[in-house]
């Protein structure tokens, strides 16, 4: 047996004796800081949504109001003929 394989053994042989325990107090922070994660998740979710619908609301006020799908007057008057 090399010394990994009794590493392994030594492992498992105290894995197996006790369960592993979480401290209450480590419970409590784990819980409050994963809340607050979630929340701070939650707020920024909304925020990008509300950027993204802002952006499109924007763009499609300005697309109303300038029309570049229509084609601009020409700046010059074309030739006159049949006088």
């Amino acid at each position: 047996m090399n010394r990994t394989e009794r590493d392994e053994v030594r492992v498992r042989q105290i894995m197996e004796q006790t369960a592993p325990r979480v401290p209450p107090e480590l419970h409590g922070e784990a819980v409050r800081r994963g809340t607050r994660m979630l929340h701070r998740r939650t707020a920024a979710r909304r925020l990008l949504w509300l950027l993204l619908i802002a952006a499109a609301m924007a763009f499609t006020v300005w697309a109303l109001t300038e029309q570049p799908w229509v084609e601009p007057p020409s700046e010059t008057t074309p030739p006159l003929t049949g006088w």
